[in-house]
């Protein structure tokens, strides 16, 4: 299946909490969206790899996303190295996106910029046809470079260089990071506490989602940033 739009996570609920509302916009749109998982999150404080995997597909189901898989990285512990990156490269020529989202450039939790950084360089090198993949059945897989790479942005706030209204699909997307329960709050649960297991953080999640969308004069937002510069053909299409 040939998708638009690729989403890249290091960990599942990366996807939900960092860019779904514009995957929920842009299948509403007609668009084939996928997401890729590095890990199972099996680092979590709270829950197990098993659970993380039943929440990830509640939430596929919430977001309506037409494929998605999970690489099998080893969380906190992966790095982008050759046998990293082939993974990653038969999964982007397998897809074939247009446009891949991908981890922030700069956050909290190290797997998000090496995450960032995997991406990026593996988008680069699927465009290489020197570097032979293969699908599981032997076929030889066709050189394929997505036209752009932009990243959601995190835990940590960054500039963003674009904001996507997400204001008609902001309860979609809340409904789908809610999916991932046994990582936020639960005042039944028995897990020991964690940084996204406080009441708080999902007020933080909402607050930055509004914050974004004040900033273009909509209700929610997503923001993005990207290392090339964003060519402009319409200036009617600018909100």
């Amino acid at each position: 299946m040939k998708l638009d739009i690729l989403v890249m996570a290091a960990h599942p609920d990366d996807a939900e909490l960092g860019c779904a509302g514009t995957i929920c916009m842009q299948i509403a749109q007609g668009k084939k969206v996928g997401i890729v998982d590095f890990t199972r999150g099996e680092l979590g404080t709270r829950g197990t790899p098993e659970i993380r995997l039943a929440e990830s597909v509640e939430a596929t189901r919430i977001l309506g996303v037409h494929a998605r898989e999970n690489l099998g990285f080893r969380d906190g512990f992966f790095v982008n190295d050759e046998e990293h990156l082939m993974k990653l490269i038969r999964v982007i020529r397998r897809y074939r996106p247009e446009i891949v989202l991908a981890n922030a450039i700069n956050d909290r939790h190290p797997d998000h910029i090496k995450g960032c950084e995997l991406a990026v360089d593996s988008c680069f090198k699927s465009g290489l046809r020197m570097v032979e993949t293969f699908e599981d059945d032997g076929t030889v897989q066709e050189a394929w470079r997505p036209k752009n790479v932009y990243h959601y942005i995190q835990d940590r706030y960054i500039d963003p260089d674009f904001v996507v209204d997400i204001s008609a699909y902001w309860q979609q997307k809340e409904d789908s990071i809610r999916a991932f329960r046994s990582q936020f709050y639960d005042p039944t649960s028995k897990d020991p506490d964690s940084y996204l297991s406080s009441p708080a953080f999902l007020k933080f999640v909402e607050a930055r989602n509004r914050e974004m969308g004040h900033s273009i004069g909509a209700e929610f937002g997503e923001g993005y940033t990207s290392y090339k510069k964003i060519g402009v053909t319409d200036l009617f299409h600018l909100k």
